[in-house]
């Protein structure tokens, strides 16, 4: 659904923007203020006694109030615990409010309980003579109605193999699965017991698919939209670290020399590229590789991913080992703007739900205070009122590579890595294997475990077609594709040897990240 301008898009938008306009609007010297406000949003939200989304107006108000708190990183309510949107906001207020488990959950009162893996016979079943739907079923589920002149399914009978489905001449015979459990490569997702979707916490790694496959809006992550507005207006300098996804994300009205003056309108110091830590990742992966497969190690996995990691130390804890020590480029990009501005906040801003939770271990708060997606930078744009068309031009952000910015596109973080060995160690040859989306990544470490990629470079993204695809972005991923590839043509270099950072990465203090993209929050 990414890309695809719907009511659940409009329906994030308009909390994202409210909660944004709120913390412009913050007076600490006013302090209940806040709490009347946020009592008063959802009704502007949703105006008058009918509403363009459900059927009940009151129902649509509660729901807008669960997105507001997750909004301002707070925890969701039950339908037992409902009481003032303003309920615990003083914790919203802290200075420091990191992302808490659970990040993504279910509004369960918006959840549409929608049937999961069900094989069902449709209208357009035409009761034909053949009926070679019942001749296939291998334990008599399929049954014929006289009355009706159609076939219908034993659900108590049928075991779900879907032979029925390819026999029907007709396509009259449909398999309903559950999007949200169909999109979660974890297979985290069950049911309640009033057959609502219930996230199993303990598989999931915040890939955040499952959020962007409900067509009702019912699941959603935490945002720090407040903290970082809140961030900006205390006088310290707030840098923008822009994930390589970032271009063409707020459309044609912002090319690239449009970016920096956009954020600084934002109130941000500045802007930053993110790829020219993808460089310096390029560059520690390549070095890593390099000195440990094969004799260390049977292959060797990209570590930019925070959920494909988190996947792989969860299901093949065994091939742990394997994963690159490297530090991603997040974080890479974050010690380096405060090394170079001592004393200032970093918040980034990308298209990852996953980045959040790994933004919250306690070795990484230091690097960077905030993570935002660009659907919620979308909100303070709209918060402020900002027209793109009249911003100024500024110099156009500079210094990464091509590669750098290619790591937004899967295959890309793996042909960095090549393409850096082949500049540095041109005699050695890198075989490589890559996959996007969690259930693909979870049958190549399938194969690797068995031996099929040793001495192989694997990458895997979470995100089908990468980083442009992630579920904070806005525009659609061919659209953003394209405009990431262009902006790969136009750096000054094409590979990251060239990065004019990398005599930074040994200044760089050292840390103890024996799990680098570990996600989970530490207590």
């Amino acid at each position: 659904m990414r890309g695809i301008h719907t009511n659940v898009v409009d329906a994030r938008k308009d909390v994202y923007k409210e909660i944004a306009r709120l913390s412009y609007e913050y007076d600490d010297k006013d302090p209940d203020n806040i709490k009347r406000r946020l009592e008063q949003i959802p009704y502007e939200i949703i105006p008058g006694e009918v509403s363009n989304y459900r059927a009940d107006v009151f129902l649509d108000r509660a729901i807008v109030r669960e997105r507001m708190r997750l909004a301002m990183g707070l925890p969701l309510r039950s339908a037992n615990e409902m009481g003032a949107v303003s309920q615990g906001v003083e914790e919203a207020l802290k200075p420091e409010k990191y992302y808490q488990p659970p990040l993504i959950d279910v509004i369960k009162f918006a959840c549409h309980a929608c049937p999961d893996n069900v094989v069902h016979v449709t209208e357009l079943c035409q009761g034909c003579l053949a009926r070679s739907c019942q001749a296939v079923c291998p334990k008599d589920a399929v049954k014929f109605d006289n009355r009706e002149r159609k076939s219908y399914i034993d659900q108590d009978a049928c075991i779900k193999c879907g032979r029925c489905i390819e026999a029907c001449s007709y396509h009259a015979i449909v398999r309903q699965v559950r999007p949200c459990a169909d999109a979660c490569g974890m297979k985290a997702i069950g049911s309640d017991e009033y057959g609502r979707a219930e996230i199993d916490q303990k598989k999931c790694v915040s890939c955040g698919m499952c959020l962007a496959n409900c067509p009702f809006g019912a699941i959603s992550d935490k945002a720090q939209i407040f903290q970082v507005i809140q961030a900006i207006k205390s006088g310290v300098p707030v840098y923008a670290a822009l994930a390589p996804a970032v271009t063409g994300q707020y459309g044609n009205d912002m090319p690239t020399n449009k970016i920096r003056s956009a954020f600084k309108a934002l109130g941000f110091e500045d802007a930053v590229e993110v790829a020219i830590g993808a460089d310096l990742c390029t560059i520690m992966e390549a070095k890593d590789f390099m000195e440990e497969v094969p004799e260390k190690l049977p292959f060797m996995a990209t570590s930019c991913c925070p959920a494909w990691s988190v996947m792989a130390k969860k299901l093949f804890p065994e091939q742990a080992k394997c994963i690159s020590m490297a530090l991603t480029p997040m974080v890479l990009t974050g010690r380096l703007i405060k090394k170079t501005h001592p004393g200032c906040r970093v918040a980034f801003i990308g298209p990852c739900s996953a980045k959040k939770l790994e933004a919250s271990r306690h070795s990484i708060r230091s690097d960077v205070d905030f993570v935002l997606t660009f659907e919620e930078v979308m909100g303070m744009f709209e918060a402020k009122n900002i027209d793109f068309k009249e911003l100024p031009e500024m110099d156009v952000m500079h210094g990464a590579s091509g590669d750098g910015r290619g790591f937004a596109i899967s295959g890309g973080v793996a042909n960095a890595v090549v393409n850096y060995i082949k500049e540095v160690y041109p005699d050695k040859e890198v075989n490589v294997a890559s996959a996007e989306g969690l259930e693909e990544c979870r049958k190549l470490l399938t194969a690797a475990k068995a031996g099929k990629y040793n001495g192989y470079l694997l990458e895997g993204m979470a995100c089908p077609g990468g980083c442009i695809a992630g579920v904070g972005t806005i525009q659609p991923i061919a659209k953003s594709r394209a405009a990431n590839l262009a902006q790969q043509k136009r750096a000054t270099n094409a590979h990251s040897n060239t990065n004019r950072y990398q005599d930074l990465l040994a200044s760089l203090e050292e840390r103890d990240l024996a799990a680098p993209a570990e996600v989970e929050a530490e207590s």
